[in-house]
C-alpha cells in the first residue's frame, strides 16, 4: 500500500513538472539531480548483514547481493532526487552575410558587457539608467534583423556611440569601488549620472531614426493605393 501511495504520488508530481514545463515554454530543459541516500543505504545494508549473519558460502553473497540490491531499488523509488529547469540558450539569429553577422556578434557582446557593469554597480539609481540604454541597444541591433539597409547606421552607432559609453561606465564602476566621498570622485560620479539621461535620450532618438525609410516606403505604399482607389472612382 506505502508503494502504491509513493507511485501515485509520483505521477502526480510529473503531472505537475508537465504542466510547469509548459509554462516555461520550450527554451527549458528538465534535468534530475539524483540522491545518495539509496547508495547509503545499499552500503548499510552490506554492512548489517556482515554484522548479523554468515558470510562464508556462496548462496550467502547471493542472499546478501539481492538484499542490498533490493534496498537500493526501494530507496531509488521513496527518494528519486531533486527535478530542476535549466534554460537551454538560444542559438543567435544571422543573416548569411558575414559583415551583418558579425556586426550583430559585436552587439550581443557590448549588451552582454553592459549587463555585466549593471550588476557590478549593484543597487544604484545609475543602474537603472544603464537598463534603459541596454535595452535600446538591443532593438537597435535587433533591428538589422528586420532591415539590412540599416547597416551603415547601426555600424556607425556601434563605432561611436557604444565604446563611449561603456567607457564611461567602466569608470563609473572603477570610482564606485573606491568607497571613498572625495570631491573630485563624487563629482565625477554625478556627472556621469547626468550624462547618462542625455545618452538614453540620443539612443532613443537614434533607434527612431532607423524607421525613416520604413516611414517613406509605408507613405509611398498609401500614396500608390490611394491613386489606385480614385482611378477606380473611390472618393477618398
Amino acid at each position: 500500500m506505502r508503494l502504491y501511495n509513493i507511485r501515485m504520488m509520483r505521477i502526480v508530481k510529473r503531472i505537475m513538472i508537465t504542466l510547469r514545463t509548459v509554462g516555461h515554454g520550450n527554451n527549458m530543459r528538465e534535468t534530475r539531480k539524483k540522491t545518495v541516500i539509496p547508495v547509503y543505504g545499499f552500503a548499510a545494508a552490506w554492512c548489517l548483514y556482515c554484522v548479523f549473519f554468515p558470510l562464508y558460502k556462496t548462496w550467502h553473497y547471493i542472499v546478501l547481493a539481492c538484499g542490498a540490491a533490493a534496498v537500493f531499488m526501494i530507496l531509488s523509488i521513496i527518494f528519486p532526487g531533486k527535478t530542476e529547469y535549466v534554460e537551454i540558450p538560444q542559438e543567435p539569429v544571422r543573416t548569411g552575410d558575414g559583415r551583418i553577422d558579425a556586426l550583430l556578434e559585436d552587439g550581443e557582446k557590448a549588451v552582454a558587457e553592459l549587463r555585466r557593469l549593471g550588476e557590478a554597480i549593484g543597487d544604484d539609481p545609475v543602474r537603472e539608467k544603464l537598463e534603459g540604454i541596454i535595452v535600446v541597444t538591443d532593438r537597435i541591433f535587433k533591428d538589422l534583423l528586420d532591415d539590412l539597409d540599416d547597416y551603415k547606421q547601426v555600424k556607425r552607432f556601434h563605432d561611436f556611440y557604444l565604446p563611449t559609453t561603456i567607457k564611461l561606465m567602466y569608470a563609473y564602476e572603477r570610482l564606485r569601488r573606491t568607497e571613498t566621498d572625495g570631491g573630485n570622485i563624487g563629482g565625477t560620479m554625478q556627472r556621469i549620472d547626468n550624462a547618462l539621461d542625455t545618452v538614453f535620450e540620443s539612443y532613443n532618438k537614434f533607434f527612431d531614426s532607423l524607421f525613416k525609410n520604413q516611414a517613406l516606403d509605408i507613405e509611398t505604399d498609401i500614396m500608390v493605393l490611394e491613386n489606385i482607389l480614385k482611378q477606380e472612382g473611390f472618393k477618398i
